[in-house]
């Protein structure tokens, strides 16, 4: 699946939620740029607004994974991030499998 974000919507509750697992905001934007990131609709938790995960890994080669949601800012397509951590093992080598 392919969502061409363009901004992100952050406040301190989903900034305060991502970070625990200590990813950084910088991290978790920079995902939604990595042209290896895979997309898939997390259609368990989507019950009132379409949820996403993203499948990725950092500039330093960590294996990320970023639940979101998308939101209409004035016209502009944003990621509003819900979660952030680090794959387990097994996530990282389905991941690993499915990059071209």
């Amino acid at each position: 699946m392919h969502i061409r974000v363009v901004g992100f919507d952050w406040d301190s509750g989903n900034l305060k939620k991502c970070q625990k697992h200590g990813i950084s905001q910088t991290e978790i934007e920079a995902l939604f740029y990595d042209l290896e990131v895979l997309i898939s609709e997390d259609v368990a938790h989507s019950q009132h607004e379409p949820w996403f995960f993203a499948f990725g890994t950092t500039d330093e080669d960590r294996a990320m994974l970023v639940v979101f949601t998308l939101r209409d800012k004035e016209g502009m397509m944003c990621a509003r991030p819900i979660s952030a951590r680090y794959m387990h093992q097994k996530e990282r080598q389905t991941y690993e499998k499915e990059i071209p």
